[in-house]
């Protein structure tokens, strides 16, 4: 302890809060200057995105079943980290010898503008925010290093430097650390400002809030009244806005201008399409509930929801370009570099694959794909639900690789039959006596058709399936379980319309989604 007290008080410490106070100057300039450039050129955002991009499929999976939602929130935290501590590091070296202190910066100043250069939609112009950055933070570090100089006579320190008179009040401690906080503040308020300004310069929002959506050539099917499950505490049929789950590889939600966007459909295909935003509003659009579930979703997870989406068949689409004899997929490509394989026979069926616009009555929300997505009902996310599409590739798959294809990911991904238990939660306290257990079960494309619940592995017994909407849509149900004393077990599995039962064999999400029958522990009292 004592030798830790004795660190903290010299001149090493002290170093590594410079370095710290010079890193908040790189990344709060280029933030402030960033606000002129594209949002993908901010340092931390570039960083966090190539950091996505390298991330192993057994990493990616372990931060969405450890965080879930909160996934990007906990990027943002280890990179925070990392940088705090880079930083001291740095600031130490410079401290003992300047010139390998520099090199560290420059270093890391060309790691992130190659971070930045790479990003998709960037141009090499928006890279001058990190080497202004870069530049103004070398300068701070020069200045609070060379406080220090003066404060500690070391033998490194450039001729003259530590020779120079440390009485003067420019070289106490209490100046040091005077500096260093009036450097946080200025980094601080310059952080701020960039995102005001950042936000007082985009009127997507504002865009997306005066829009309004046209009326549907084809309404959404009217939805049963006994859709909900009897059961108190299930999720709600249909899935509010803001509850809907979202995973996706963007750190920074991409800002498009609908009056720019711009949806290109090539490749093997006899005539090219170029669409509008306009021409979508000016389309024959259709409207449809459908449960969309993300690949990572683990049994009994959260990573599932239900909307109603309002857009323009892909099948339309594809009918104006007319794909060549041979092809076989169409790879979707986001603003933000992401892309996704789906068959293409799935986006020419019946089953209303759109490009959507709006989702459960209003425009699409930002987070979720504003102003143009893909919902296609029956397969997992990472192959089809392609959010600020901007590029439809028709091609095949023995040609192209997808985002997650090329990270060891299934090419196609039909989403599984699933039955989740959600009352009474994992290792709840119920009292003895009528128990009433409820949940949501899908299988989109194929409907459910029975669920089934087991109480500590004995004979299944079948639960209440409330109303179906649709095969493209979740089905819930319930259960009245007589509940005695002592710890008890529950599972469920559901049967799809084609009469195949949920598997028991486990599997992890990797490659192609999770499956197996989800055991739910409580307590009777």
């Amino acid at each position: 302890m004592k030798k830790l007290m004795k660190w903290l008080k010299g001149p090493a410490a002290l170093a590594a809060v410079a370095g710290v106070a010079a890193a908040a100057v790189v990344l709060s300039v280029a933030e402030l200057i960033g606000a002129f450039f594209t949002a993908r050129a901010t340092p931390v955002i570039a960083l966090g995105s190539t950091f996505i991009d390298f991330t192993p499929p057994w990493m990616k999976d372990f931060a969405i079943a450890t965080f879930g939602t909160n996934d990007k929130a906990a990027l943002f935290v280890g990179m925070g980290l990392t940088i705090f501590l880079l930083a001291c590091v740095l600031g130490v070296v410079a401290y003992r010898k300047w010139a390998l202190g520099v090199a560290g910066v420059l270093l890391m100043g060309s790691v992130i503008v190659a971070s930045v250069v790479t990003r998709a939609s960037v141009k090499p112009v928006d890279a001058i925010p990190t080497l202004l950055g870069t530049l103004a933070g070398l300068v701070v570090l020069r200045l609070l290093i060379s406080r220090l100089w003066r404060l500690h006579s070391f033998p490194d320190a450039p001729a003259g430097v530590a020779a120079k008179e440390p009485e003067r009040p420019a070289t106490t401690r209490r100046a040091f650390f005077a500096a260093t906080g009036l450097t946080a503040v200025a980094a601080g308020i310059a952080a701020t400002g960039g995102r005001l300004l950042s936000a007082a310069r985009s009127n997507v929002a504002q865009a997306r809030g005066s829009l309004r959506l046209p009326a549907p050539a084809k309404v959404a099917l009217a939805v049963p009244a006994g859709v909900q499950s009897a059961t108190p505490g299930v999720t709600p049929w249909l899935t509010p806005n803001g509850d809907f789950y979202r995973i996706d590889t963007a750190l920074s939600v991409p800002e498009i201008n609908a009056d720019e966007w711009e949806l290109r459909v090539h490749g093997l295909v006899e005539q090219e399409v170029r669409l509008t935003f306009q021409d979508l509003l000016d389309a024959e659009l259709i409207e449809s509930h459908v449960t969309l579930t993300c690949v990572s979703n683990p049994v009994g997870g959260n990573l599932a929801g239900n909307a109603k989406w309002l857009g323009l068949p892909l099948r339309e689409v594809l009918k104006r370009a007319r794909p060549k004899d041979g092809a076989d997929m169409v790879l979707s490509t986001s603003i933000d570099g992401f892309s996704a394989s789906t068959p293409l026979e799935v986006l020419q069926d019946d089953r209303d694959a759109m490009l959507a616009i709006g989702m459960n009555g209003e425009p699409l929300p930002l987070e979720h794909g504003y102003p143009v997505r893909m919902v296609v009902p029956g397969l997992y996310g990472f192959v089809s639900a392609t959010k600020w599409v901007v590029d439809l590739e028709v091609t095949r798959f023995a040609d192209n690789r997808a985002y997650w294809t090329q990270r060891g990911w299934s090419e196609r991904g039909p989403i599984k039959t699933m039955a989740r238990v959600e009352v009474p939660k994992s290792f709840a306290v119920v009292k003895a006596g009528r128990v009433s257990i409820g949940g949501t079960a899908w299988a989109q494309t194929r409907g459910i058709t029975k669920v089934e619940v087991q109480i500590d592995g004995a004979g299944w017994a079948e639960a209440v399936l409330s109303d179906e909407a649709s095969v493209v849509t979740w089905r819930q149900w319930s259960f009245d379980w007589d509940a005695k004393p002592g710890p008890h077990y529950i599972r469920a599995r559901a049967t799809d319309g084609t009469g195949e039962v949920q598997t028991e064999k486990r599997a992890d999400p990797v490659p192609d989604g999770a499956s197996g029958w989800q055991s739910v522990m409580v307590t009777v009292e």
